[in-house]
């Protein structure tokens, strides 16, 4: 049978009575706009990530831009952001009137460091977006030792464990993305941001309704950017189930290390004293496009991610020689991870990836 990169449907198979009726309390309630579901998913995943305050807002790209304007930033701003990411960590930053400064990653990890971080700081830089990599967990604590706030992009690092606590509660504030492909995925576009400093909880709640506090005066120029009464009532189903998915990636990763992969490609390495719950299981070849092709003959979903750097993309295009960032988009290859993912399964995509290469 064909093994796809993602498997969302499967792990919510036994769910499904469940989330049914989740949505039937939403429509026999009537109020779809922050109501209960939202605000008991916001107590619910603060007390998961170990944040005082969680703000639901649309998706993970509004969370940045707002979180990073209810951190204070604004015009004339630098903020750091890796350029090997998903487009939207740099592409929220224009908005708020600063200027994204890229950075560069360690390739083996796929995440920034406090050297790659300090080698671009100004006195103009006002936050650095410190990206969790494919569920890796960016060291956010030696990044703060710099002296600039962090603002961590989460979107797909729900689930995993740092030396330090489980991302979102590790820096200022942070962000999550709920993409229905994500650790923890809505039924559609959904995103929150968490913090420990209520300052900018409330900046950030204000924001996300057009700059009001009372839906009469309006003291900003917001967003129109709320997570949805359906989507918050859909991930409170699945949220007591996130650290059992995470188990059964971080399991996925040890069969793929089982398999002596490493004997043929470089394996993604987590960062030290973290336990990565890894939305995407990335290896690097340098024959990773021959691979890709070896692996869809034979029935298996891989891509390689961000081949073309975000500082290379024709909107935010920067003269720059970044080679970490260079050496993991030319040879990154993403195999398929979830939950459920079979040692059987994994043994496959081992044998098809050891003959390729």
């Amino acid at each position: 049978m064909p093994i796809p990169l993602f498997d969302t449907a499967t792990p919510l198979a036994p769910l499904q009575a469940e989330l049914r009726e989740a949505i039937e309390r939403v429509l026999a309630r009537g109020r779809y706009i922050l109501g209960p579901e939202v605000q008991a998913f916001e107590q619910e995943f603060a007390d998961y990530v170990g944040a005082a305050h969680t703000i639901g807002v649309a998706n993970g790209t509004d969370a940045l831009t707002i979180a990073l304007r209810a951190m204070g930033v604004g015009p004339g701003d630098e903020v750091v952001v890796p350029s090997f990411s998903f487009y939207a960590s740099a592409e929220a930053i224009p908005p708020t009137g600063a200027t994204p400064v890229f950075c560069d990653i360690d390739p083996e990890t796929f995440c920034v460091t406090a050297a790659t971080v300090a080698s671009v700081l100004t006195p103009r830089t006002k936050a650095v977006i410190a990206v969790h990599l494919f569920g890796n967990v960016a060291p956010v604590v030696e990044i703060e030792a710099l002296g600039v706030p962090v603002l961590e992009d989460a979107a797909q690092a729900a689930g995993s464990l740092g030396p330090n606590g489980r991302p979102g509660a590790l820096g200022t504030a942070a962000t999550f993305s709920f993409y229905p492909s994500k650790n923890l995925g809505a039924f559609g576009d959904a995103g929150a941001i968490t913090t420990n400093d209520t300052t900018i909880a409330d900046r950030a709640r204000w924001l996300r309704f057009h700059g009001s506090r009372d839906k009469e005066t309006f003291e900003q120029l917001g967003y129109n950017s709320r997570l949805d009464e359906l989507q918050a009532a859909i991930l409170r189903v699945q949220l007591p189930h996130l650290d059992a998915w995470s188990d059964g990636r971080r399991a996925a990763a040890r069969s793929y290390a089982s398999a002596r992969l490493d004997e043929v490609v470089s394996l993604p390495l987590a960062t030290v004293g973290s336990e990565p719950a890894w939305h995407l299981y990335v290896i690097r070849s340098e024959r990773a496009d021959q691979l890709k092709l070896a692996l869809s003959a034979a029935g298996i979903e891989s891509r390689g991610y961000y081949r073309t750097p975000i500082h290379r993309q024709p909107a935010l295009r920067a003269a720059l020689t970044l080679p970490g960032t260079d050496a993991a988009a030319r040879t990154n290859l993403a195999l398929p991870i979830g939950p459920l993912l079979s040692v059987a399964r994994v043994a496959e995509i081992a044998e098809v990836v050891r003959a390729a290469l």
